[in-house]
């Protein structure tokens, strides 16, 4: 017997049945059997990469986290939580910034590079090496900086409490992240990100 789930309207699912694959209908498909899982348990990807908050939503973060090729794209957003995704091209940095006000939680998904962090943006006394299914917390008020310096992207996902970005923010690129900063409030002097 199965377990019937409230589903949210998208492609995210909790618990799909295994040996009857006509047991659920995907929600986002109408009548067709879920389209993004196969039933030998292995999860397919497929997430619409734009703002889900403040609903409830459930998301294999590592999948659409790879899925995620633009500089930033905001995945959730809450009144007091976001997430957002990013992906780093090789030799490419966030760029030396500090946040006064909010913690920040950054996972790598896939690539490698250095996390930088100190209280003066001239003194970044503290210096990590970081790789896939690495995780570290900036505290607020703490300057940092990650350089992607292997051979592929770095792709990542940050946790902002509270909320950074506006809400639905997508940057393609490290420019046009700067681009909207800038407009917002933010200016950059020397490279450096100042609120």
């Amino acid at each position: 017997m199965y377990t019937t789930y409230n589903t949210y309207p998208g492609h995210y699912y909790l618990n799909p049945p295994t040996n009857n694959p006509n047991a659920y209908t995907c929600p986002y498909c109408a009548n067709t059997p879920m389209c993004n899982l196969d039933f030998s348990n292995q999860y397919i990807p497929f997430t619409e990469l734009k703002d889900h908050g403040p609903e409830p939503f459930v998301v294999n973060i590592n999948e659409a986290t790879k899925q995620n090729d633009t500089y930033r794209t905001a995945l959730w957003t809450g009144r007091h939580l976001q997430v957002t995704l990013m992906s780093l091209k090789v030799g490419e940095d966030i760029g030396l910034e500090v946040h006064p006000n909010l913690d920040q939680f950054i996972r790598i998904e896939q690539g490698q590079g250095i996390v930088q962090m100190g209280d003066l943006k001239d003194r970044l006394d503290f210096q990590e090496r970081v790789y896939d299914e690495f995780a570290f917390v900036i505290p607020a008020g703490k300057w940092h900086n990650l350089i992607n310096t292997g051979n592929e992207p770095l792709k990542l996902y940050s946790i902002y409490a509270p909320p950074q970005h506006p809400h639905g923010a997508v940057h393609v690129t490290k420019s046009d992240a700067q681009a909207a900063e800038e407009h917002r409030g933010y200016y950059y002097q020397e490279g450096y990100r100042v609120p």
